[in-house]
């Protein structure tokens, strides 16, 4: 089974970038199944009924969310329609659901999508959450699991990593929108802190600098707005998966002017 996942889909530009390559990208390297997080999908923050239509039709097949999951009201309603998750550890009585199983090339696949805690909204014990839910997958007989942990802090997703090694295929983190340099694969799982946005890559975080410039300046925030114009990235990670463990994992990134930069996972023995 090869799987891939792009994380934090940033406005038009973000869906520009996968409506151009995604099809191209599932042809050439043969992927069976492909997870996006849509959480800044819709200019910038949550996601709305004609964007969610938009990005299936690309060649996603399930979409996560994180903090902004609830910034467009249209959520509640899509849930119910279409393969989109939120953190699976709002509390109990929030709509929707943060795992959901898939049949993918004969097999069966968890995606669970998890919210850590520093600088995020108040939800159930992340660690706690995760560590539950993946051992009742793994007595349901559920081999391929995929980890998106949303999560502001680096040590956070580390220490999701040292948790749930050896028990899950993947963990990749989203939500700070700049890439990390550490993929790699230990005791079978594949791991990288943040994947980084797709979208603008000349500004800030994938929003217009002038409003994140004013802030750090001047201390005055104003409404964060993803640019018209801007140069563009897609980074999408790409998994093979054998008896629930990552055998194989690169990362590419897939620039508006043609360059392609590969970064292939190191294997801890």
């Amino acid at each position: 089974m090869k799987i891939a996942f792009i994380g934090d889909v940033v406005g038009r530009p973000g869906r520009v970038m996968i409506k151009e390559h995604l099809m191209r990208l599932r042809r050439e390297h043969g992927i069976d199944f492909v997870i996006a997080n849509y959480e800044n999908a819709s200019h910038g923050f949550g996601l709305t009924v004609k964007n969610a239509h938009e990005l299936f039709e690309c060649g996603i097949d399930v979409m996560t969310g994180g903090n902004h999951t609830w910034d467009k009201k249209d959520i509640i309603l899509l849930m119910e329609t279409f393969p989109l998750l939120r953190p699976h550890n709002y509390p109990a009585g929030v709509p929707g659901s943060g795992c959901r199983i898939f049949e993918v090339a004969g097999e069966k696949l968890a995606v669970l999508n998890i919210m850590g805690h520093y600088g995020m909204p108040y939800v159930d014990n992340a660690f706690r959450c995760a560590r539950d839910s993946v051992a009742q997958l793994k007595n349901e007989g559920i081999e391929h699991i995929f980890l998106d942990f949303h999560a502001e802090a680096s040590s956070e997703k580390r220490a999701m990593m040292m948790l749930l090694q050896g028990q899950v295929s993947g963990i990749i983190g989203t939500h700070t929108h700049v890439g990390s340099d550490d993929l790699q694969i230990a005791q079978g799982t594949a791991y990288l802190t943040d994947i980084g946005l797709s979208g603008c890559r000349d500004n800030v975080i994938g929003m217009d600098a002038n409003v994140p410039l004013e802030r750090f300046l001047t201390g005055v925030s104003g409404r964060f707005e993803v640019p018209e114009k801007c140069r563009k990235i897609l980074q999408i990670a790409i998994m093979n998966l054998e008896e629930g463990n990552c055998t194989e994992a690169f990362k590419l990134k897939i620039f508006d002017d043609g360059r392609v930069i590969r970064t292939d996972a190191w294997i801890e023995e």
